[in-house]
């Protein structure tokens, strides 16, 4: 097996095998040549090449999203790694176990006016769980000549280094930040970094490891139940008659069925979901905002919980985010292993479990259901909600609410959906997906810049067919995602183009304004064609309702590429149809 000849190379590759780190998305560089020829000359690793290093790190997002185990994202020195800042971000707020490893110029080569060189060490600040700036290898160390004083004093503490401590302290302080931050990624799921320096030369080639890393038992996170904590909360929670849950982002079967079913049972329970939640009931209440968006005060104070368990990542949302934060409840929980969110200023405790621990261990507990009408009555009112939302589609013109409606219905069974942000997750919040289809979107930091890399990555990484439906602005702002050569053929896009941001067009603020259209909704008249054909996507297009049923008819069918559908939607109407839309159900 050929290695870089660099001990510290040889160490961090090594040591991503030992932590079964298997996924490695490489920017292409020269000063990560070292790790570049480890990770591909070794078949334990699955390696992938991304031009695009922001493409690069939400595609690994992506890997990772799916299989919650540590990816790795590579790169070679300078603003390389600066790119990958919004997956990190991303991973950090989702609970994404990223893992970056950057390449580095020797410290002393900082700072002095260096080619592609910035100050790299703890560069992503408080986005990540750890940052290890690993030690050069004493041997490749080359003496600096004193000329000058500036680089006398930025070579000091290398030469203190070289007299004072030995190789064997450095390979040790290496080995131990690097276990330290791969355990740290996996057993607190999120983003790490780790900064390599690298002397030249950078492509030299062995055949035998100079090293041997010092063996270390991986880590494992466990829950940890508190007896004590578990029952100081049932009492409250049994005599609650209102009682409210509401997740967020959650992976698929978090929870097993049995618990599900327990709350269920439950009259004084409402489940509030979404559609990234992932978790399905005949009694739950999706569609979040069709309940609230419609309640006048009296509704609202009824809707109000005693007692409000939360559990997953971020909520979509802003209804209920609003609603919670006025009509709070006398008691919010959050069960997290990681982190609690104060998302409506009454957090009273956040229980560090995962979720399903939580009620395996919580529920058995309790003794007796409390009688109340509250699950009942808002039943009622979702029933009720659901009828007129079917009134309201029969009276539709073509546009963007109805061309969901479609969308959504078309996605096949046993498959995911990975939806942009903006108005694609706000609509895709409004309407019912079957239970078989796993659905993702990154609601992290909300942002258009990577959801479709993030997409891709995450069907590289998924046996089951992806389907990604997206907005205009989102998918050209990150079209360079398409520059991968790793998209299975049943890889599926639905762009809704309404040329332009619509979303800013149901904000308060003055429309159909030149100022409004150049600088908020940012009108364009773009197409996906060119795109689709450079990058080898087979396109369709539709107009109206009658050219979409066709093309959705025959979209998914097996191709010999992936596939690309763009749907031209009215650019002025969208935003009275939505906003009539909550009118009308109330």
């Amino acid at each position: 097996m050929k290695h870089s000849k660099i001990p510290l190379s040889q160490t961090v590759v090594t040591l991503c095998k030992t932590h079964n780190v298997k996924h490695i998305v490489i920017s292409p560089g020269s000063r990560n040549a070292p790790l570049t020829i480890g990770f591909t000359h070794d078949d334990f690793f699955n390696c992938y090449s991304i031009v695009d290093e922001r493409c690069a790190a939400f595609f690994a997002l992506g890997i990772a999203q799916q299989l919650q185990e540590p990816v790795a994202v590579v790169c070679t020195s300078g603003s390389a790694l600066l790119n990958y800042y919004p997956a990190i971000a991303e991973a950090h707020y989702s609970n994404i176990p990223l893992v970056v490893l950057s390449a580095d110029r020797p410290k002393h080569l900082v700072d002095i006016g260096d080619g592609q060189t910035i100050k790299q060490k703890n560069v992503y600040g408080e986005h990540v769980l750890y940052s290890a700036n690993l030690k050069l290898d004493l041997k490749d160390e080359k003496r600096i000549s004193s000329e000058g004083e500036l680089r006398m004093l930025k070579s000091l503490e290398t030469k203190l280094e070289r007299f004072l401590g030995l190789q064997k302290d450095i390979q040790s302080y290496n080995e131990s930040e690097i276990h330290d931050t791969l355990s740290l990624s996996k057993i607190k799921s999120g983003p790490v970094h780790i900064n390599i320096p690298f002397d030249e030369p950078l492509y030299d080639i062995v055949d035998e490891l100079s090293i041997n890393p010092k063996p270390f038992k991986l880590q494992n996170s466990i829950d940890k139940i508190d007896d004590f904590e578990i029952k100081s909360l049932l009492d409250v929670w049994q005599n609650a008659k209102r009682k409210m849950i509401l997740v967020g982002v959650l992976q698929p079967n978090s929870i097993e069925e049995q618990w599900i079913q327990e709350i269920a049972d439950d009259d004084s329970i409402l489940v509030f979901t979404e559609t990234t939640s992932n978790l399905h009931h005949p009694d739950f209440f999706p569609g979040i905002d069709k309940m609230i968006a419609p309640l006048d005060e009296d509704g609202l104070k009824a809707l109000q919980p005693d007692v409000l368990l939360t559990f997953g990542g971020l909520v979509v949302s802003k209804k209920i985010k609003i609603f919670l934060r006025n009509y709070q409840p006398e008691r919010h929980w959050h069960v997290s292993l990681t982190k609690a969110n104060d998302t409506f200023f009454c957090l009273e405790k956040h229980i560090k479990l995962r979720p399903n621990t939580f009620l395996s261990s919580f529920l058995p507990r309790v003794t007796h259901h409390t009688k109340s009408t509250y699950k009942a009555t808002w039943l009622e009112v979702r029933q009720k909600r659901r009828k007129k939302s079917e009134e309201y589609l029969q009276t539709l013109p073509f546009s963007d609410f109805t061309v969901f409606n479609s969308v959504l219905k078309s996605v096949p069974k046993q498959s995911q959906l990975q939806v942009g942000n903006s108005s694609a997750i706000r609509y895709t919040q409004l309407f019912n997906i079957s239970k078989s289809i796993d659905v993702f979107c990154n609601r992290g930091t909300s942002g258009i810049d990577g959801s479709t890399s993030t997409a891709i990555g995450a069907a590289v990484a998924n046996t089951e067919r992806t389907t990604f439906v997206t907005g205009d602005l989102s998918f050209f702002y990150d079209s360079n995602a398409l520059w991968n050569n790793y998209i299975p053929k049943s890889f599926r896009i639905i762009v809704v183009n309404n040329e332009g941001g619509g979303i800013f067009r149901i904000l308060p603020g003055h429309k159909n304004t030149e100022n409004f259209d150049r600088y908020f909704e940012t009108k364009h008249h773009l197409s996906a064609r060119q795109l689709s054909e450079m990058f080898g996507f087979d396109y369709v297009i539709a107009k109206d309702q009658t050219e979409l049923e066709e093309q959705l008819n025959s979209f998914y069918k097996v191709s010999k590429q992936p596939k690309l559908l763009e749907v031209f939607t009215p650019a002025r109407s969208n935003d009275q149809i939505l906003l009539d839309y909550f009118k009308f159900i109330k």
